[in-house]
């Protein structure tokens, strides 16, 4: 007779949760679909002692995440040891967009610091991620800064509540600084005519990141957490 032994794991599995915008978020794999978001490949990267719950949403702000409610089903959904990867920034700008706009100077820092305490008071491990960034080069290839004050402010909390920085702007901007004006649109959904029967017209967009972007983000996420987060090292895949 046929017994079937089962082995369950004793040691409990750590998660990752993602929140943020369109950049980190999952997108369909549809072919008729270009657009990805580095969040999405996360868990190619990870072993099987962590699991990734990537709940970052288009088009997003750390107050419109809040007050939509998506916030209250990860919250609920920490357990202690996990981590919580924070990146906003690019909607919280939106300043005709009153229910996303979060001023960097004051709402946009306490919403950060909300999403902190609210994580740290489940027993989970916040890390704070500056957004990456847009590619806009000038005349003279030099790359413009477009997040303003954003990307200080999210190192400012950081600095004030001690939390771990993933400096995502930085990273991104040294990477499309080295690859130069025309090489970096195929990290971003520059597109031809006809490629996509989704984009019959083709696309020239400087925010969101291809198939090829979203795995080259991710390769500087993970470099950022190897060094950041040292305890999740061995969690990584060879």
């Amino acid at each position: 007779m046929f017994v079937a032994a089962f082995v369950w794991d004793s040691e409990p599995r750590v998660t990752v949760f993602l929140i943020g915008d369109s950049t980190v978020a999952n997108k369909p794999y549809e072919k008729s679909n270009p657009e990805k978001g580095w969040g999405q490949v996360l868990p190619l990267y990870f072993n099987e002692r962590v699991r990734v719950e990537n709940h970052a949403l288009n088009g997003r702000s750390t107050k419109s995440y809040r007050e939509e409610g998506h916030w209250d089903k990860v919250r609920q959904r920490i357990k202690a040891g996990d981590y919580v990867i924070i990146e906003f920034g690019h909607n919280d700008q939106k300043v005709n967009s009153p229910e996303r706009y979060a001023d960097p100077e004051v709402e946009f820092p306490r919403q950060l610091k909300q999403y902190i305490g609210e994580t740290r008071e489940r027993g989970g491990i916040p890390v704070l991620a500056t957004p990456i960034v847009r590619r806009k080069f000038d005349s003279r290839g030099y790359l413009e800064e477009t997040h303003g004050d954003y990307p200080d402010a999210v190192r400012r909390v950081s600095h004030e509540t001690g939390v771990t920085l993933l400096d995502m702007h930085a990273r991104t901007r040294e990477l499309l600084l080295a690859w130069g004006p025309e090489r970096s649109k195929i990290l971003f959904l520059h597109l031809m005519r006809g490629q996509y029967d989704a984009l019959p017209d083709g696309a020239a967009d400087d925010t969101h990141l291809s198939g090829t972007g979203a795995f080259k983000v991710c390769d500087l996420a993970v470099a950022e957490m190897k060094q950041q987060l040292p305890e999740l090292a061995a969690s990584f895949n060879e």
